[in-house]
């Protein structure tokens, strides 16, 4: 019966159709990654109907043999410690190329680490099924998986299968973990060095936009920005609408009023909400005087030629514990040659220290902001002054 099915015209099949096969495929498996485990399982952002959750409990273990628990401490461990020692795959620590070449290796790794597992594997499924199908034979999923494949597309199945094989590796473990904490764009001045690594998430289900998901982690949309595009939040919208999954939360959507004479309660909750919004728009305020100073230092021969702005922006967007010595000893050099910097630098730093002090009571977090926005407006630096108008509008 079987050679009779695949022996149907319908089955000679073009490249092309193999192709849009095979990419299909990988793409449900996308779906499980960025849905199931990322966004319901590892930060609850979600809640999926048992049909839909199992659904993807099954075609994972199919695609992957990925273990549920496993995948969701290993990426609850990597925000915990994230560009630490302790970060199981950060290319700061690591190194880019490791990451992106060995990342499925240093996955395997950390899922042996039963310390791990106990402390942030917590509420993963552990029904019958994960405890004596999933976890203990997850390698009879993947090949079952081939099987099926081989079944279905006669000997080109085993490429498919391979494909399939690879794609979570290199997508997730690879490509994520590696370039989405190396190179593209940032909205979102956070602690760590994620990046959005394109607008347009779709190859990798919404995941490219990962330093919108490092600002706000429990969100279950990634896109932040009108122009940019997250294929997991509209199947999660669709889900929604057939009664197949319900969002819990998403990330807060920044609202403006008229600036107040001083900042108040709302203002400070609003500031301390919005915080990596608050440290984005600082940078981006303070840019053009940043470059003017500079270039009026390199004018002067008191600065490298070599030396722009652009190292001046990343040191204004990292904590300075966060600075490697060299960066640090060249920020100090530049520091010690301009008053203006300074000023700019010392007012960052203490207005990210508002938020960072978390004895501190309501009435004396305001008070501190209110004193930033004064000595903002005293500075004699434009921007900073400006910047102390734009933070009191923040509703």
């Amino acid at each position: 019966m079987l050679s009779s099915l695949l022996a149907l015209p319908g089955w000679n099949l073009q490249w092309w159709q193999y192709v849009l096969i095979t990419l299909a495929l990988t793409h449900v498996s996308i779906a499980a990654i960025t849905i199931f485990l990322h966004r319901s399982q590892a930060h609850r952002a979600v809640d999926l109907h048992p049909i839909v959750s199992h659904f993807f409990r099954f075609w994972l273990w199919l695609t992957s043999g990925v273990v549920t628990k496993e995948w969701v401490a290993i990426h609850r461990k990597h925000h915990a410690k994230c560009e630490t020692v302790e970060d199981p795959h950060s290319p700061q620590t690591r190194g880019i190329m490791k990451v992106l070449l060995e990342g499925a290796e240093l996955y395997r790794a950390e899922a042996k680490v039963a310390e791990t597992l106990e402390k942030y594997g917590h509420g993963s499924p552990d029904d019958w099924m994960e405890r004596n199908v999933y976890s203990r034979h997850s390698a009879m999923g993947v090949a079952l998986m081939m099987i099926i494949n081989l079944a279905v597309f006669g000997p080109i199945g085993l490429t498919i299968w391979a494909v399939q094989m690879a794609w979570m590796p290199i997508m997730a473990a690879g490509i994520i973990n590696g370039a989405g904490h190396y190179w593209g764009y940032r909205n979102f001045a956070c602690e760590d060095a994620s990046t959005n690594i394109s607008p347009w998430g779709i190859l990798i289900g919404g995941e490219e936009l990962h330093n919108n998901h490092h600002a706000y982690g429990t969100s279950a949309r990634l896109s932040n920005k009108w122009y940019e595009f997250d294929i997991g939040w509209l199947y999660i919208k669709l889900m929604t609408y057939a009664g197949l999954a319900t969002v819990r939360k998403l990330a807060p959507t920044v609202k403006w009023l008229p600036a107040k004479p001083l900042c108040d309660f709302d203002t400070l909750q609003a500031v301390i909400t919005h915080r990596y919004d608050v440290m984005t728009r600082f940078v981006k305020s303070v840019r053009d005087d940043s470059a003017a100073e500079i270039a009026k230092l390199k004018a002067g021969s008191n600065l490298p030629q070599n030396w722009n702005l652009d190292s001046f922006r990343g040191w204004l967007y990292k904590d300075p514990t966060e600075l490697a010595a060299a960066d640090k000893a060249e920020l100090d050099t530049l520091l010690g040659k301009s008053e203006r910097l300074q000023t700019v630098y010392r007012m960052r730093q203490e207005l990210a220290a508002i938020w960072g002090r978390s004895t501190a009571s309501r009435e004396q977090l305001l008070e501190q902001l209110q004193a930033w926005c004064k000595r903002a407006e005293e500075s004699g630096v434009e921007s900073l002054k400006d910047f102390s108008v734009r933070l009191r509008c923040y509703a």
